[in-house]
């Protein structure tokens, strides 16, 4: 066997075709979508995947309004966040989430999905989530994903 045949190829940012996909949250569940989104953006579905460059896609979520959870979680679940001032945390059911900004509801379960680094940060970036079936992303002609 041939030296060359073993050696790895290592992609560049350079050398990355990035595609735009366009998903429908519609009656999908949050951790199911959320996984899909997360190897779309990182680009972990493509063959040339390389763990220390972006090599994802850009990802549109629309009908964000949409979106399930199953069993007693549309109870149970709730999103916290703090202030950092004393007795400045504030619990979020996800009902009132999802009637206040249903997108971070996706956004906060891709961001869980991701690298918390530099990397994850310029990954997150690609994702743009709706709340209704339109986007202003038409230009970039996304492909339906499945």
């Amino acid at each position: 066997m041939e030296n060359s045949a073993r050696i790895t190829k290592s992609f560049r940012k350079e050398d990355v075709k990035r595609d735009w996909w366009l998903i429908d949250a519609q009656g999908q569940t949050v951790g199911r979508l959320a996984s899909k989104v997360a190897q779309l953006l990182r680009g972990k579905h493509k063959p040339w995947f390389t763990p220390h460059v972006d090599t994802g896609d850009f990802v549109i979520v629309i009908n964000a309004d949409k979106i399930e959870l199953t069993g007693k979680r549309i109870e149970k679940k709730e999103y916290f966040s703090h202030s950092m001032y004393p007795g400045g945390e504030k619990i979020r059911s996800f009902k009132e989430m999802k009637e206040r900004n249903a997108a971070f509801i996706i956004e906060h379960a891709v961001r869980g999905m991701i690298p918390k680094n530099r990397l994850g940060r310029k990954v997150f970036k690609k994702l743009k989530v709706y709340n209704g079936g339109e986007h202003p992303h038409s230009a970039q002609q996304p492909q339906i994903f499945d």
